[in-house]
């Protein structure tokens, strides 16, 4: 298997490339960071904001998609520094945890008027279940909902500009013209949004899901949409983004990190609001040979925080571990709202496992350790 020479990005990534000398996309984007002028950036930024600013303040300046995390925390601190007014919006999530709803409140008490949409959980859990099953993602309703509800309550309250964080397509790398953007519209959504090829339309009619159930995971209609106006912006076109920066900034005001570090992962800053997460990050693990723990140890590799030596190093002890519990949780009282064992779920994992990266005996069963952890085929040793 092929792998980024400066990173460990792995060739399997979707919508990774390498230029002649096998650096990936993401990389060269970073790179890229050194030849923009981040004051001319900051700079258009109030340009574009100022344009959206409520004049007779008998609305809100912008909407702010929220989760609690230390992105969205660090997002609405950068628009109160700037003096907006924004509508704070949450999606919430299906196993929303402890330190989730914590950092839900804290968000709160910054001095924001908040908004948070709960989707009906019966019906979202048999998507939930629905879509693991069909497209190997658990949290298939959460990526639909984290754009859709926020960009439906803008068009419900007239609200025009909408900020988003970092454009994904440009931090883990995707095609160029959509790293540059700085707007997310309806084809982004579609394009990157995490649907997998499996539109809303899809699921109406199955596992007893009608078109009213999912009228919340609806983008609004074009029409909707030009009525008011609705422009959405990435803050990270604006600012050089740091996930880790952004934790650090928003611990400064009242973000919670959880007390180790989390399952899978090289950080106790990151995905901390659904126990979901372990597993819909091991999915990850299971189709392309890499998770969360490589993508957290790129990002520090790119910033000089850490060697690829000892990235690679982490990245071995720590990525792709069975799931057996998730910021603490049991796997079995994860999957025991979705009515499914765990040997279902382990079903599930082999099905969607990539044999082609995986270790399997003469019969073509996948070999495991005595913790359930797979054997990967093509390792990079540096």
């Amino acid at each position: 298997m092929r792998y980024c020479k400066l990173c460990l990005y792995p060739e399997t990534k979707p919508d990774l490339s390498f230029d002649e000398h096998g650096v990936c996309n993401a990389c060269l984007n970073y790179q890229y960071r050194a030849e923009v002028d981040w004051d001319r950036r900051k700079d258009e930024f109030l340009s574009v904001i100022e344009q959206y600013r409520s004049k007779n303040g008998d609305n809100y300046d912008c909407l702010v998609p929220v989760s609690g995390g230390k992105d969205s925390t660090y997002q609405l601190l950068r628009l109160l520094e700037v003096g907006m007014n924004p509508l704070c919006v949450t999606a919430t999530t299906d196993d929303l945890s402890d330190i989730g709803r914590r950092n839900i409140e804290n968000i709160k008490k910054l001095g924001v008027d908040y908004i948070e949409v709960t989707t009906n959980p019966v019906v979202r859990r048999r998507i939930n279940r629905f879509t693991l099953e069909t497209v190997g993602d658990i949290s298939w309703p959460e990526h639909v909902t984290i754009f859709t509800v926020p960009v439906r309550v803008a068009v419900q309250h007239n609200i025009r500009l909408i900020v988003w964080g970092e454009n994904p397509q440009h931090e883990y790398g995707g095609p160029a013209a959509s790293t540059l953007k700085n707007v997310l519209d309806r084809r982004w959504l579609e394009e990157f949004g995490g649907l997998l090829g499996l539109r809303v339309s899809d699921i109406i009619g199955q596992i007893g899901v009608s078109r009213h159930d999912m009228i919340q995971y609806t983008y609004p209609s074009d029409e909707e949409l030009a009525r008011v106006g609705v422009t959405g912006i990435f803050l990270g076109y604006y600012f050089p983004w740091d996930g880790y920066r952004n934790a650090l900034y928003a611990q400064g005001y009242g973000f919670e990190t959880f007390p180790t570090m989390v399952e899978g992962a090289l950080a106790n800053y990151e995905n901390l609001d659904n126990h979901q997460m372990g597993l819909h990050d091991y999915f990850k693990f299971l189709k392309y040979g890499f998770g969360r723990a490589t993508d957290i140890a790129c990002n520090h590799i790119r910033r000089g925080r850490l060697t690829r030596r000892d990235g690679l190093e982490l990245v071995k002890r720590h990525d792709g571990k069975f799931p057996w519990t998730y910021l603490g949780k049991k796997i079995e009282d994860i999957l025991a709202p979705l009515d499914m064992p765990v040997q279902e779920f382990v079903e599930i994992c082999d099905r969607w496992t990539n044999k082609k990266l995986f270790k399997c005996d003469n019969q073509g069963k996948l070999l495991k350790d005595r913790f359930g952890n797979l054997q990967k085929l093509h390792i990079d040793n540096g």
